[in-house]
């Protein structure tokens, strides 16, 4: 496989610097991708920039990935309209840890392979330099000038942020800058990876190189990923969508991927799975022979889940899904844990009922239309029962003398009351 060819007809080259094509053809090359290490988990954000490592390394060449501890205590103006926050070592290391983990899926840390992945670091070099020698052997090497130019820089001056870029900020480039020197020089890096926005701090890293030690080394970047409705890639309503289960449960997960727009499911495919040109076109095909069947939604969000989280994840995460259009569902509904049950039922009514109560058994109709309000009376509520209109946990219940007791509650805690084919309640045990 061509590193170059893979991503060029996947749609994830936005910017290469001349001769990266060449270098990459010519020999194995080492490269590196910086990511952010403020939370302790990746988000799909971070995704496409995984996975130009993942081709990077299959391709035969050998991936570095940063996380940026020292840049992390620092914040980066690139994109961004106000600072971060700043975060302490122990935070980081924890942080660290846990991404090494995530990547662990998609990269191989762990052979004999002359090209395996490593995890590095950029606090561990930076911590020990001081201001003067940072002055003297990196700052001489670039003016304000060429600093002030970058758009990054440029953006926040022209008054995105409301208090301008602090001083800590505006040096973000040389110490990003100064990465890229240090691991051209003690890991044979010449090839730095990123989204489209980092162009400007990877470019004054390539040129921090070139005047420091004469040496020439290569960028390129992907495009940053959006929406065809021009929102915001990665973002729902609740936030980031995390590749950490204890963020973003994979039923959650799952259903990001499978609800996407047509526009952008053909789009996504290419960008962060691994199926072939020829496997891709043929899903596009038969997506616009019945669209309706959502084929290439439902092999994106297959693909994507398992990579993440597993193939016995994805399984869980389908039949969770199936769950709200099946009457066969009630195995499916005893076996989620309580956050899947929780995210299925998202934004159905909740009420709460006395524990005590249902464990000394309360009759059906108190609990639907006097502990509740699920029916507004005891005789609609009897009279749908009678009809088979209502289920407790998925199993249809006909008997209005029916007494519900401890062992309908699921997860020890709650009760799945459908009324008719599309009314849910959740009652919870308190």
């Amino acid at each position: 496989m061509d590193f170059i060819d893979e991503l060029t007809w996947r749609g994830m080259i936005h910017t290469m610097m001349p001769g990266t094509e060449e270098q990459l053809r010519k020999e194995m090359t080492t490269a590196y991708l910086g990511i952010d290490p403020t939370a302790d988990s990746l988000h799909i954000g971070h995704l496409c920039g995984v996975m130009m490592l993942r081709h990077f390394q299959r391709c035969g060449h050998k991936p570095l990935a940063l996380v940026g501890g020292a840049t992390g205590m620092i914040g980066d103006p690139s994109g961004k309209s106000a600072e971060r926050n700043l975060l302490d070592e122990a935070t980081l290391r924890h942080n660290q840890e846990a991404i090494k983990k995530q990547l662990e899926r998609f990269l191989d840390f762990e052979s004999d392979a002359p090209n395996r992945a490593e995890l590095v670091n950029n606090y561990d070099w930076t911590k020990d330099v001081t201001f003067l020698d940072f002055a003297r052997e990196i700052g001489k090497h670039i003016t304000v000038n060429y600093m002030m130019a970058k758009d990054s820089v440029q953006k926040r001056l022209n008054g995105e942020a409301r208090d301008g870029l602090s001083f800590t900020e505006f040096t973000y480039q040389l110490l990003q800058g100064f990465d890229f020197l240090h691991l051209y020089q003690e890991k044979g890096c010449k090839l730095q990876l990123g989204g489209s926005d980092q162009w400007g701090n990877i470019t004054t890293g390539s040129e921090l190189i070139r005047r420091k030690t004469g040496g020439e080394v290569y960028a390129l970047t992907c495009p940053l990923i959006t929406k065809a409705d021009g929102g915001k890639f990665g973002k729902t309503e609740s936030g980031n969508v995390w590749l950490d289960a204890r963020y973003t449960s994979p039923y959650k997960f799952y259903q990001f991927w499978l609800n996407v727009s047509d526009a952008d499911a053909e789009k996504y495919l290419k960008i962060f799975t691994f199926l072939t040109k020829e496997e891709i076109e043929a899903l596009a095909a038969e997506h616009a022979a019945d669209p309706g069947q959502r084929p290439l939604q439902k092999r994106l969000a297959k693909e994507v889940t398992e990579m993440v989280h597993g193939e016995e994840a994805y399984k869980a995460a389908v039949e969770a899904s199936q769950i709200l259009f099946s009457n066969q569902a009630r195995e499916a509904l005893l076996a989620l844990d309580e956050k899947t049950l929780l995210d299925v039922f998202e934004g159905v009514p909740q009420f709460e009922v006395s524990r005590a109560n249902i464990e000394a058994g309360v009759p059906l109709l108190d609990l639907l239309a006097a502990k509740t309000s699920v029916f507004p009376s005891k005789g609609e509520a009897r009279k749908m029962v009678q009809g088979g209109g209502v289920s407790i946990n998925k199993e249809k219940v006909t008997d209005p003398a029916t007494v519900i007791n401890a062992d309908s509650l699921l997860d020890g805690k709650y009760i799945l009351v459908q009324r008719g084919k599309k009314n849910y309640y959740l009652l919870r045990a308190v």
